[in-house]
C-alpha cells in the first residue's frame, strides 16, 4: 500500500464515499464464499446510496458499485479485500492482514483504518524476473505476488542469449549485447521505482545478477537477488524464495530501530505509556514508533487527548485499534513506524515512542 495512495484516500471528502472491507481466502476452494460476501456487501452499499442520496448526483458511483465485482479476481485473493468508491475514485486493495469486520460503510469520507494497519505491517516491493524467454516485473506484498506490471517496458520478450552464432564467433560482442539488454531493463525498473518508490529483488542467474549490478544506475533500489529454477516459475514458487530475502532486510531494519530506541531510552527520550504516546504524536513529537506485532487496543475517546480502554470493539464510537491510529499520526508527521515480534521489544513493552524533543 503506497503512502501517496493512502494519503489521498484519507484526505478525500466526497458525499458519499463507499468503503467495502471484508476478509477473504487464499485457497480457491473457499473463493465462492468470498463472492457471496462481496455481492451482499455491494448490495448493501448500493441500497444505502440509493436511499440516502439523489440518484442524479450519484449515477457514476452506482455504476461503479454495479461493475466493480467484475474487476476482482477472487482466485487471487489474500487475507482481506478493501474497495474504495466515489464519483471520482475507484481503488481496490488486497491485503495480507485480516480485517476486524466485513462491512459496507457509506459516509463523506473513506473508512481507511484497516489500510493503516496494512501500510504499517506490510512489505511492498517489486520482483524483476529475468529468464531465457525475457523479463517480467511483478508487484508483491509480503509473501504474495499481487499482479504483473504491464507497461511500455514490461513484459520484455527480448532474449540476447538467442543469438548462438554471435556467442560462438565473438564472445565480446555477445557480452556487450547482454550488458546493453540489462542496462535497458535496469532503466525500466528505475522508472517504475521513481513512480512508486518500491524497491526490487532480482530473480535470475548469478552471472546475470552480477552484470545487472554493474550496469545499475541506482544499485540501492535492489534489495537482493535469488537464483531461478526455470522449471519452477509459478508465482507462489517465486514469491516464497523472494520473501525470505525481503524478510531478512526487514529484520535488519527492525534491529536497527530497536537499537536506536534503546539508546534513546538512555537519554530519557522514550515514552511507553499509551496515553502519553497518543498525546505526543498528536503534538507532532513522534520520531520513531515501535509496536509489537501482536499488540492492539480498542479505546473510546473521552477528550481530545484522552480515552478509556475497552474490550468490545463493536461498541459505538470505539476505535478498534489505537496503535494503528498512532502509527499513522507518526508517519503523516514525517516520523517512522516499525512493527516487530523481536524478543528485545519485551524490555520496552508493547509500544514505545522515541520523541523528537
Amino acid at each position: 500500500m503506497q503512502r501517496e495512495k493512502l494519503e489521498l484516500l484519507v484526505s478525500e471528502r466526497s458525499n458519499p464515499c463507499v468503503t467495502i472491507s471484508m476478509n477473504t481466502h487464499r485457497t480457491h476452494s473457499d473463493s465462492s464464499k468470498d463472492v457471496a460476501v462481496l455481492n451482499d456487501l455491494l448490495k448493501e452499499a448500493r441500497e444505502q446510496v440509493m436511499n440516502g442520496y439523489d440518484q442524479g448526483s450519484v449515477s457514476d458511483l452506482l455504476a461503479k458499485i454495479g461493475n466493480i465485482g467484475e474487476e476482482i479476481d477472487v482466485n487471487n485473493n489474500l487475507d482481506s479485500l478493501h474497495i474504495f468508491l466515489s464519483n471520482s475514485t475507484c481503488e481496490i486493495v488486497k491485503a495480507p492482514w485480516s480485517t476486524p469486520h466485513d462491512r459496507a460503510y457509506v459516509s463523506e469520507g473513506f473508512w481507511v483504518k484497516p489500510l493503516i494497519k496494512v501500510f504499517n505491517r506490510s512489505e511492498e516491493y517489486l520482483i524483476l524476473l529475468i529468464s531465457q524467454t525475457g523479463a517480467k516485473l511483478l508487484h508483491a506484498v509480503n509473501d504474495a505476488i499481487l499482479d504483473e506490471i504491464k507497461n511500455d517496458d514490461f513484459p520484455n520478450t527480448e532474449n540476447p542469449h538467442s543469438n548462438d552464432n554471435l556467442y560462438a564467433s565473438d564472445s565480446k560482442a555477445a557480452d556487450n549485447l547482454v550488458r546493453e539488454y540489462l542496462n535497458k531493463l535496469d532503466k525500466a525498473v528505475v522508472r517504475v521505482f521513481n513512480q512508486t518508490n518500491l524497491k526490487c529483488v532480482a530473480v535470475c542467474t548469478e552471472d546475470t545478477n552480477s552484470r545487472l549490478m554493474q550496469m545499475a544506475d541506482k544499485p540501492y533500489i535492489y534489495l537482493g537477488h535469488t537464483t531461478i529454477d526455470y522449471n519452477k516459475q509459478a508465482f507462489h514458487q517465486i514469491s516464497s524464495k523472494v520473501w525470505e530475502i525481503v524478510k531478512g532486510q526487514r529484520v535488519i531494519r527492525e534491529q536497527e530501530a530497536l537499537d536506536e530506541m534503546q539508546e534513546a531510552a538512555g537519554h530519557s527520550k522514550v515514552i511507553t505509556k499509551l496515553a502519553d504516546i497518543f498525546k505526543a504524536v498528536k503534538e507532532g513529537r513522534g520520531d520513531l514508533l515501535i509496536v509489537h506485532d501482536d499488540f492492539h487496543q480498542a479505546v473510546k475517546m473521552t477528550g481530545e487527548f484522552t480515552f478509556k480502554l475497552v474490550e468490545d470493539d463493536n461498541l459505538p464510537d470505539v476505535i478498534d485499534d489505537i496503535s494503528s491510529e498512532i502509527a499513522w499520526e507518526v508517519i503523516s508527521k514525517k516520523g517512522r513506524a516499525i512493527y516487530t515480534n523481536m524478543e528485545e521489544m519485551k524490555t520496552l513493552g508493547n509500544i514505545a515512542l522515541k520523541v523528537r524533543y
